[in-house]
């Protein structure tokens, strides 16, 4: 039996892909949180003025 059989590809490519969308996820969440900070800042650059 040689290692790269079909399952061990499957299993290593899901952990892969998981991996990946946990990165993208958190891409995602730093990018809304960033949104908020900015809008957050205008609203109160608006107020002082």
């Amino acid at each position: 039996m040689g290692r790269n059989n079909e399952r061990n590809i499957k299993k290593h490519n899901d952990k892969l892909h998981k991996a990946q969308n946990k990165v993208k996820q958190a891409e995602i969440a730093r990018k809304e949180k960033l949104k908020e900070i900015i809008k957050k800042f205008n609203e109160d650059k608006a107020t002082e003025e």
